[in-house]
């Protein structure tokens, strides 16, 4: 496709003003994280690193991490083995529903989190009579990462085909023996990626959250809603904002590296 140097030049504008929309608040988050002054003055009055010793030593923030990581692992786990199993049913199977079975999976991550949420906290509390706490926060969660691993899995193995099992078969070896030495390799990286965007999914979700927690237990996102008003925690709350900036492009990053070195590996 040909374009003409003013058609390329207003492309390079547009993107340019695109990209600070997207990137300049983050900046903003990372350098008033040093900022010396309380009202986040700008430009900055003066620089100090005080809010991050003090955010160090914040027992809120802490117990808050420790929660999200905890329900990000477990809802990964989760949608590792739920995501791949119905992957496999998609895509090595022929049996009746099976594009129904494929839109009730890729759903939830589709409806709004407020919807889900309010469904869950019906669920648990209306009908399965389940006392909120960290398993619901995970079983939360999964429900949307699910998707994700499910469509890394399926991508996949719609790209490496069946005949290598086939041929494995073929050669005298077992399931499980296929599975272990043919199918897993081949589907190792798109597990690892499926599994860093699910747990960064998690790792910052908050309205699902805020419907199936108890009072007293929060992940690291309620902690920043809650405090974010409160004006002695908030250099503290713009500490844990850069720290998870860096957290969540960091998985985001890993997988995209992934997909593109097994894409190349391929071609």
């Amino acid at each position: 496709m040909f374009l003409t140097l003013r058609a390329r030049i207003m492309l390079r504008v547009l993107m340019g003003f695109g990209l600070a929309i997207l990137y300049l608040p983050l900046v903003l988050v990372v350098v008033n994280s040093f900022n010396k002054s309380h009202t986040f003055a700008f430009p900055p009055t003066g620089y100090t690193t005080r809010w991050w010793t003090a955010a160090v030593h914040s027992h809120g923030a802490i117990n808050g991490l420790e929660n999200s990581v905890k329900a990000g692992l477990g809802a990964t786990a989760v949608a590792l083995v739920l995501g791949s199993m119905a992957a496999f049913a998609v895509s090595r199977f022929k049996f009746f529903g099976r594009s129904t079975v494929s839109f009730l999976v890729v759903l939830p991550i589709a409806l709004p989190g407020i919807v889900t949420g309010i469904a869950l906290q019906n669920a648990f509390q209306s009908v399965l009579k389940v006392q909120f706490g960290l398993l619901t926060i995970i079983i939360g969660h999964a429900t949307f990462c699910i998707v994700i691993v499910f469509n890394n899995v399926q991508a996949r193995l719609s790209r490496i085909g069946g005949s290598l099992a086939e041929a494995s078969a073929d050669l005298g070896a077992t399931g499980m023996q296929t599975f272990r030495l043919v199918t897993l390799p081949s589907l190792r990286g798109a597990l690892v990626a499926g599994g860093l965007l699910a747990f960064g999914l998690s790792f910052d979700e908050i309205v699902v959250t805020t419907f199936t927690t108890k009072p007293g237990l929060q992940t690291l996102p309620l902690w920043i809603f809650n405090n974010l008003s409160r004006p002695n925690q908030a250099p503290i709350v713009n500490v844990v904002a850069a720290v998870l900036i860096v957290a969540a492009v960091l998985p985001v990053w890993i997988a995209q590296r992934l997909s593109d070195d097994v894409a190349g590996s391929r071609f």
